[in-house]
């Protein structure tokens, strides 16, 4: 695995096996680089697989593996991804020097690097191999050492580019990597690359679970395209070389009325109120892109948006400030929500466009001083920073990864590559996010058709299958999670139906029962946690969709007992506090009536040191059996992994408590029988906790005691008095003079807690103790030791 581990930005990266393929298919052809003619092939991995990095693994393992002095030419079509894939080499390691020194900006400083200069990597705009008066290209380099990499193999390079970039280096071999197919017409590509090398399309990446499945939504206005050959048509005309009066007529002709009508001020404010409905609308907290047309209708956009998320607003604050108390929690959330997001125009910039913008109806000047003093593009990618909406017209469709990301809001005619590149945007996987989203106000779908038909085939076998599935059959897959759920709980005495139907405290009883049903054992309890987490997922999905009323109050019952099944359980990492605060933007679709305290949850857990084990006894007898028990034995499981924590001698009782949930949950014993065992069990850990005092040490005290004297030291009372005292005497100079802040992550410093073990022991244990016994006896203590005392070293961490 030595060619296929990463390290970028602190995080280890695995190739996956589609990378591994791939990458060492690429590298064989390097290895017949003379029977291909240095065509090394196209290398197609959708969007969302990691083609970023797929790169650094075959440029690495070439230069590890295949005897050369090998330099790579990375060329991009764009500056911002000129950047950003220099960004992606450097994090990496991959590239060690400044970016300056390997940016090559000119053809005269592309031959300095490549044959004056010793540079494994070199990074270049296509753009550059450009003549003036079409003269023909200078050559470069004769070397046969270099390896061209271009990324997104299919817009520019092939048609006087790729002459000149052949006519200057024409001895290099070169290899695409692309995240689209190759489409008809683009049959010059394989004249300069060669044909696919490795295949991993979009279909598979789903199956395969390393991009999500991308949902489709039609939500064109009432004012909509009447030319779906937009892009086509103007495609034509413009490619027309020395428009002469008339085709400039033409030009101004044809698009005039088009893009009049894309950018009507009537229609831009229906897109603006349906973007912030439908957002704030959506089951969850991931980030959006808006793309538009052109650079002020973006900013256009943005402020209808804001107008209408402005006026929501304030509507929500005034209800939360009228509200009742049992309501006002809610609205106030929703409130903080509103106030925290934030949104954000990214367009590249342009001499005179505060005039010209000014002219078509925009004021770019406020959004141009933002992109200029803060770096969006880091606020946009991190998780949990408020910039949630970006709207955009060309930077950020292509090359951009933002797992977050979640849902596309189309306005822009679009197609081929550039489509499938803006909608891949929404497909990378991230926390609980099920699918991605394209919304279209365009009507991109007849284009949309036509990309798929071939971004779902090639040599793959994937037989045309379409990544992307309409809304329609999202909701057919809530119908279907939800019958599956209701059957697993109708099977076990649950009724969804009379709990959604029932009101006060008759719902309360029912939904006390339903828990009580759904517990009794471990598995039963996993099935159905993940049954509803599923189809609590896909509702989350569809919204905000009409068809998700269909489904609201039903997942709603699924939803709270799982709350409630989940309430009793251990706390959990806090990262999943996130999925609680999405939860408040869908709480309003099916409300939950008044909150009741329910019949036996006024604990989570059982004080195990102040129970009457008795009256415990009663309560189980005269109440849910299973709810009981288990409240019961998570108590206990909490109390025990404290103990464990402080003193590792006490993993019996662990391993103990252990096999009695086994054998409860194999069947072998009935809720009664175990609820006494747990019984039993709970006083022994009442006992166990008491030994220290009686023993006169502290806990942690005698966590040092026990593990110097078990198991089965032979000692003589007086003995015994002595490892005692030892034990107190070890942990107060250790605390005292070498748990120093940090101390373990210094070599030093973990040294002279080691040796302050060993000079205590090896000075104040009794002779009962051998030689091997006190070598063994100094191991426990030290890992002991690392392990629990991190800082100071005053309290354990526990």
């Amino acid at each position: 695995m030595e060619n296929f581990t990463l390290f970028s930005d602190s995080k280890k990266l695995t190739a996956k096996n589609h990378q591994f393929l791939g990458v060492n298919n690429a590298l064989e052809a390097v290895r017949r680089i003379g029977e291909n003619r240095g065509k090394l092939g196209v290398f197609w991995h959708t969007q969302g697989s990691g083609k970023s990095y797929s790169m650094v693994f075959f440029s690495q393992k070439v230069l590890r593996t295949v005897p050369g002095n090998w330099t790579f030419v990375i060329v991009t079509d764009r500056q911002d991804l000129d950047g950003q894939i220099y960004r992606n080499f450097a994090s990496t390691g991959a590239v060690l020097e400044e970016e300056s020194r390997v940016r090559a900006d000119s053809a005269e400083s592309l031959k300095r690097m490549l044959e004056e200069e010793d540079h494994r990597y070199v990074f270049t705009l296509i753009q550059k191999f450009r003549t003036e008066r079409g003269e023909r290209y200078p050559k470069l380099s004769d070397r046969s050492d270099i390896i061209v990499i271009t990324d997104e193999a299919h817009r520019s390079q092939y048609d006087v580019f790729a002459y000149n970039m052949r006519q200057a280096l024409p001895n290099a071999a070169f290899i695409g990597f692309t995240g689209t197919p190759l489409v008809a017409g683009e049959e010059r590509t394989k004249d300069v690359f060669g044909d696919y090398v490795s295949v991993y399309n979009f279909k598979q990446s789903v199956d395969e679970g390393n991009t999500v499945p991308l949902y489709y939504e039609n939500r064109i206005p009432e004012l909509q395209l009447v030319n779906e050959d937009l892009e086509d048509d103007l495609a034509q005309i413009v490619e027309e070389a020395d428009l002469d009066d008339d085709q400039q007529r033409k030009l101004e002709r044809e698009f005039a009325r088009e893009y009049h009508l894309l950018t009507r001020d009537e229609r831009l404010e229906r897109i603006g109120q349906d973007i912030a409905a439908h957002y704030m609308g959506r089951g969850t907290l991931a980030k959006a892109m808006v793309v538009s047309i052109d650079k002020a209708t973006a900013v256009r956009t943005y402020d209808k948006v804001r107008k209408h998320w402005d006026a929501e607003l304030e509507k929500v604050r005034k209800v939360a400030a009228e509200a009742d108390p049992a309501d006002r929690q809610e609205l106030e959330e929703r409130v903080r929500f509103l106030e925290e997001t934030d949104m954000a125009v990214i367009v590249s910039g342009s001499q005179n466009e505060l005039e010209e913008m000014k002219k078509k109806g925009a004021d770019i000047g406020p959004h141009r001083k933002r992109m200029v003093k803060e770096d969006l593009e880091k606020k946009f990618k991190e998780d949990e920073d408020p910039l949630r909406i970006v709207f955009v017209c060309a930077m950020w469709i292509t090359g951009f990864d933002v797992p977050s990301c979640s849902t596309i809001y189309l306005d822009k005619p679009m197609k081929n590559h550039t489509l499938m590149q803006t909608i891949a945007r929404a497909n990378r996987v991230w926390r609980d996010k099920r699918n991605g989203l394209i919304v279209d106000y365009v009507g991109v779908f007849r284009n949309l058709q036509k990309a798929l038909a071939i971004y779902g085939t090639a040599r793959s076998g994937a037989g045309g299958a379409s990544p992307i599935e309409s809304k329609a059959e999202l909701a057919d897959a809530v119908r279907e999670a939800l019958v599956k759920a209701e059957e697993l709980c109708r099977n076990e005495g649950v009724d969804v139906a009379a709990i959604r139907d029932a009101r006060g405290f008759e719902r309360e009883r029912l939904k006390a029962d339903a828990v009580e049903a759904l517990v009794a054992t471990d598995e039963l309890k996993r099935r159905f946690l993940v049954h509803a987490s599923h189809v609590g997922g896909l509702f989350k999905s569809l919204l905000p969709d009409e068809r998700a009323w269909e489904f609201s109050e039903r997942q709603h019952v699924l939803k709270i007992l799982a709350e409630k099944i989940k309430a009793e359980l251990p706390p959990v990492d806090i990262g999943a506090v996130m999925a609680e605060v999405e939860a408040l933007l869908n709480r309003s679709i099916a409300a939950d009536g008044y909150v009741m305290p329910a019949v036996g949850d006024e604990s989570r857990y059982i004080d195990l040191t102040q129970v009457d084990f008795d009256a415990l006894r009663e309560e189980f007898e005269k109440g849910r059996k299973n709810t009981e028990a288990q409240k019961l034995r998570l108590s206990i499981q909490d109390k025990l992994a404290r103990m464990v924590a402080v003193n590792p001698t006490r993993k019996n009782l662990l391993e103990e408590f252990q096999r009695m949930i086994d054998e409860y949950n194999a069947g072998s014993a009935n809720v009664e029988a175990f609820f006494a065992k747990l019984m039993a069990f709970a006083q022994r850990l009442n006992e166990e906790e008491k030994r220290g005092i009686a023993e006169q040490l502290t806990e942690e005290e005698l966590a040092i005691f026990d593990l110097l004297t078990k198991p089965d030291v032979k000692l003589s009372a007086k003995d015994e008095r002595q490892v005692k005292t030892v034990a107190k005497d070890l942990l107060a100079t250790l605390k005292r003079e070498r748990l120093t802040l940090d101390w373990r992550k210094q070599m030093s410093t973990r040294a002279s807690v080691r040796h302050a073990i060993e000079t205590v022991l090896d000075s104040e244990l009794p002779r009962a103790y051998t030689p091997e016994m006190f070598g063994a006896k100094c191991d426990a203590v030290w890992q002991h030791v690392y392990e629990v005392y991190s800082g100071y070293g005053q309290q354990p961490r526990v």
